[in-house]
């Protein structure tokens, strides 16, 4: 066999890459996330503390704290709710399981509203406490600004985010794991920036009256711009409905460590490095969604050190399968000029170039589903970018989709948190082998509130001085110019916010 000369490998279509056609299969164990330590937890609100000398720093929580939330170890021996049944359902109850996404447009004329869906959300442009006001009037000149260039990224992939067909596919097959597995449970999808959003998800949930809940974020690794934007939005939510108050429910924040979910990416990696001529040469390129340095140094977001974990898991159980690549991990998809986490993807990408790497097989760590980040920015853009570095073949692991192992693994972790909803969890004394962290929405979002220093905004606002970042410019140029508009419209009583219905205090 020549492993010198390689040919470069056409970009798979979407319908080659969607694994939603099958069926699930089971495939049971589970493994403890970095996010939430080993623990023993208060009745009804179940996020939960123990093991914390690794974390407290991290988290910002002083030992008080600790022990405030902290129940002593034999309070589980005498506790009234040590008997919790294993059995998944509790009596007549109903089951429902909420699963938490981005969301994407459908259609070309989808990509404007929900890039101001997106840009409106704090968890994603912070802006001073003082110009808090403006985060409507930014998002929607950032959202027209940016509109055509995104709606080239979407025509290029099909006019539209595959994001919530293979979705809702996902919940499909969820739903008949869990059917399969004793469990009637109803399966929901809501999305965090376009419909269906999570407050519709929630009105059917209510009107199904299910009165047990799972929450599920679809996102592998927790982050605060990811699960935590989708969980805040879900307190929220929670706080201004009796019914909900009164519903009880219980989190599944991250899965990265689960057994199903490493063996599935395992197996699709194997698969594609097969592809290859020389497989043993291919260097595994973990391409992950990058989030703001800041989210991870000033609020103690875990996402970083659970994205290292995650990646380390899967390379391990590629070595049981006597597979030892070279690997390496870097971020994507980063914006504005503020330094996000690195390296960052491109520039990892061309430095392998100049080394003389000529096959990489990229992996898309933090997706589960096809969209436009993985469909055109790394099958086409970050492609691109690797043949004119000189890298000679670029493959591609397709996104989870519906891959039976991870449907199958999802809905055992649903059913390991089942007898913890409403009752105390005591969790296995193994962190890998421990059982499902669980945590209400309310104390789970309390983790990295407590002591949260407030966030310089992903986009920076208000820096002045000289820089050579156009970029910067052009985004103070643009608060200077919404800022202008602002006084044109209190002072006018006329212009394009009040047309819009953005500025409803001023009637």
């Amino acid at each position: 066999m020549n492993c010198g000369a390689m040919n470069v490998a056409s970009t798979p279509s979407y319908a080659s890459r969607n694994p939603c056609l099958s069926s699930s299969s089971a495939s049971r164990n589970s493994k403890f996330p970095l996010l939430l330590p080993q623990a023993i937890c208060t009745p009804q609100r179940m996020f939960c503390f123990s093991n914390l000398s690794k974390y407290n720093t991290s988290w910002g929580l002083s030992k008080q704290q600790l022990n405030k939330w902290m129940l002593p170890l034999g309070s589980v021996v005498t506790s009234k709710f040590q008997h919790v049944s294993t059995a998944p359902l509790i009596g007549d109850e109903r089951i429902g399981v909420l699963l938490l996404n981005l969301g994407g447009p459908e259609t070309l004329e989808d990509v404007q509203p929900f890039l101001f869906n997106l840009f409106a959300d704090p968890d994603i442009i912070r802006l001073p406490r003082l110009f808090r006001f403006l985060q409507k009037p930014l998002a929607q000149f950032i959202s027209v600004v940016r509109a055509p260039k995104s709606k080239e990224g979407y025509a290029s992939i099909g006019g539209g985010s595959p994001l919530r067909q293979i979705t809702d596919a996902q919940a499909e097959e969820l739903r008949k794991s869990l059917w399969e597995k004793q469990v009637p449970a109803k399966v929901y999808v809501g999305m965090r920036y376009w419909h269906p959003f999570t407050e519709e998800a929630i009105e059917q949930i209510k009107r199904d009256g299910i009165t047990k809940l799972v929450v599920l974020p679809l996102y592998p690794q927790f982050s605060i711009s990811t699960s935590g934007s989708s969980l805040r939005l879900l307190e929220s939510i929670f706080r201004e409905d009796e019914y909900l108050v009164n519903m009880q429910h219980t989190v599944i924040p991250s899965w990265y460590q689960r057994e199903g979910y490493i063996k599935a990416m395992a197996n699709l990696i194997e698969k594609e490095l097969e592809i290859f001529d020389c497989p043993e040469k291919v260097v595994i390129f973990f391409s992950a969604h990058g989030v703001p340095l800041a989210y991870v140094k000033e609020a103690g977001d875990p996402y970083k050190a659970e994205m290292e974990e995650c990646v380390d898991l899967i390379m391990e159980e590629l070595e049981k399968r006597k597979i030892t690549n070279s690997y390496t991990l870097a971020y994507q998809s980063r914006v504005g000029p503020v330094e996000w986490l690195k390296p960052y993807t491109d520039e990892t990408i061309m430095e392998l170039g100049r080394k003389g790497v000529k096959n990489i097989l990229a992996v898309p760590i933090s997706f589960v589903s096809e969209h436009i980040e993985t469909l055109e920015e790394i099958d086409v853009e970050y492609k691109e970018l690797a043949l004119k570095s000189g890298i000679e073949k670029w493959g591609r692991v397709p996104a989870l989709g519906c891959e039976q192992t991870f449907i199958s693994d999802l809905a055992d972790a649903v059913i390991e948190s089942l007898p913890y909803v409403g009752a105390v969890a005591v969790s296995n004394l193994e962190a890998r082998q421990s059982l499902v962290p669980l945590g209400s929405v309310e104390e789970l979002l309390a983790t990295y509130d407590s002591k949260r220093r407030e966030l310089p905004p992903p986009v920076t606002v208000w820096e002045w001085g000289w820089t050579r970042s156009a970029e910067t410019w052009n985004g103070r140029a643009a608060m200077l110019a919404v800022l202008v508009l602002l006084v044109l419209e209190v002072t006018t009583g006329e212009g394009f916010l009040r047309q819009w219905g953005m500025l409803p205090l001023f009637h």
